[in-house]
């Protein structure tokens, strides 16, 4: 499979495989979008391009507008081309995880043939160092001063009574202070409240890379804003680079040419010091203020609530460009399922080989999309040994970043299905017992947004352990679980088409 240079080229790839529809009928940017988009996303269906935007005041947008883009996980995958295979499912994007994995903890060679065999991959990440170019498209339209108008953009409003249009699909670039390591370029999506021609609102937290490049370049003695760009419309490896757990020894840019299998190509802004993507579609330019805040929100949030009021700096613009005849890329965040979610199940399919790497005794590990992204995991494990599962909840909570949030982690034995609810329960009402098996950790960071914690980023996280015991966990005779003789399973399998009975007539028992 071909790279993606820019988002329409995979547009293109989308319409050719039924996974993108155009809609020439006028939609409505208020409201409107995000009702068809709800009804998309409960059935798995397609990325929509409406051709015939209509913007709150009535008037006729001239850009198209791109919504569900990752709307079904087979469209996450069909985004990673780092070896030119076909991506439809979500099992696909472990090879994402494994190569995280490496690039996190390389194993040393085990000897010269090894070494050999590593050569390849080792050429190939140095070979995705992002390459500079001095013309690009998206510089094509070059709008400053009087000529800046982000009213003028087709930005969503997604929920009734929000303060005004929210920007959903921001890449936010920004570059720290120094020429440290953690100070390099960062990439984040942060939504972007508009207040006006010129100015939106950063909403980034404080835990985000863009907000430490922020709060080291006020403590640096600078005395000029932080230089940041917005970009509307990146390539799918560029996005999915945004959300993923990228190694600190490596940038986003980078990462996003092994993801697409071909390196970034980027091109001097024109009024920031930033490298920006040459082929997206809209980019802001400017600065975030460092004294300047203002008030955000309330939003439709991803915990299907709206988010309380909140300062956040303030993003001054000094350009946009774009592309001739852009393409606007938009979302919503609500209670799942929403594109996060989305994102979410198939970036748990990365997170598996990096937490296995750490945790080999896992089998697996499940986010599921109806707790909100991260807020509830499932693991499942191989016990080895008495108090086990807690240090695998432990481990969990503490090992990645994007786990800090997370409020609720069940553990199973390797014999129940983290991904089955069903299963999942049966374990817990059969191999817990409340007052051992639970573990309440208090006065821990919290997601801020989540307003059942008694303090705003502060709160509790439990442990549920949903294992088998094993003495001294408990003194009591241990139960045994039931089983059908593989015997008899494969005589009923056998008959069963000619019984005459109704069903499928696939066991229930596992091989």
């Amino acid at each position: 499979m071909a790279a993606y240079k820019s988002l329409r080229d995979f547009i293109a790839k989308l319409e050719a495989a039924g996974e993108l529809v155009r809609v020439k009928t006028p939609v409505s940017t208020h409201l409107e979008m995000t009702e068809i988009q709800l009804r998309l996303l409960a059935e798995k269906g397609p990325a929509v391009l409406f051709e015939n935007v209509t913007l709150p005041d009535g008037s006729k947008s001239n850009m198209p507008v791109l919504v569900n883009l990752f709307g079904n996980v087979k469209r996450v995958a069909m985004g990673v081309t780092l070896d030119g295979k076909e991506r439809t499912e979500p099992s696909d994007l472990r090879e994402v995880g494994e190569l995280l994995a490496f690039l996190r903890q390389p194993q040393p060679p085990r000897g010269l043939k090894d070494a050999w065999d590593m050569l390849p991959l080792a050429k190939t990440i140095m070979g995705m160092r992002p390459k500079t170019i001095k013309s690009a498209p998206v510089q094509e339209v070059v709008l400053t001063g009087d000529q800046i108008d982000l009213t003028k953009l087709p930005v969503q409003g997604c929920w009734p009574g929000e303060p005004a249009p929210l920007i959903t699909w921001p890449l936010i670039i920004t570059k720290g202070p120094s020429e440290s390591r953690e100070d390099d370029y960062n990439l984040g999506i942060y939504r972007m409240q508009v207040l006006g021609k010129d100015r939106t609102i950063m909403r980034w937290l404080a835990h985000r890379g863009g907000a430490q490049h922020h709060r080291r370049w006020k403590t640096s003695g600078k005395r000029e804003p932080l230089p940041a760009a917005a970009v509307l419309g990146a390539d799918p490896g560029l996005i999915l680079a945004a959300v993923t757990p990228v190694p600190d020894t490596l940038s986003e840019y980078q990462f996003a040419g092994l993801l697409r299998g071909e390196k970034a190509e980027l091109v001097q802004a024109k009024t920031v010091p930033l490298l920006v993507p040459a082929h997206a579609e809209i980019i802001l330019e400017g600065h975030v203020l460092l004294d300047d805040y203002e008030d955000e929100g309330p939003y439709g949030d991803h915990t299907g609530y709206y988010n309380s009021v909140e300062k956040f700096p303030v993003f001054q613009v000094t350009a946009i460009t774009h592309r001739k005849n852009p393409i606007y890329l938009s979302t919503f965040t609500g209670r799942p399922p929403d594109e996060p979610s989305v994102l979410g199940e198939a970036l748990n399919e990365v997170f598996i080989p990096l937490i296995q790497q750490q945790f080999p005794e896992i089998v697996d590990f499940w986010l599921p999309p109806e707790g909100c992204s991260y807020r509830i995991a499932v693991i499942s494990m191989k016990k080895a040994y008495p108090g086990h599962a807690k240090r695998v909840m432990m481990g969990a909570w503490s090992y990645l970043r994007q786990f800090m949030y997370t409020k609720w982690i069940i553990v199973v034995d390797d014999d129940i299905n983290a991904r089955d609810w069903k299963d999942v329960m049966w374990a817990m009402s059969t191999r817990m017992d409340p007052a051992r098996d639970i573990t309440v950790v208090e006065n821990t960071p919290i997601d801020y947004l989540d307003f059942a914690s008694p303090e705003s980023g502060l709160g509790s996280k439990i442990g549920l352990d949903a294992t088998n015991k094993w003495p001294p966990e408990t003194h009591r005779e241990w139960g045994e679980k039931l089983y059908m003789e593989q015997e008899i399973i494969d005589r009923v399998n056998a008959k069963w088409a000619e019984m005459g009975l109704p069903g499928s007539g696939k066991t229930i028992w596992k091989s």
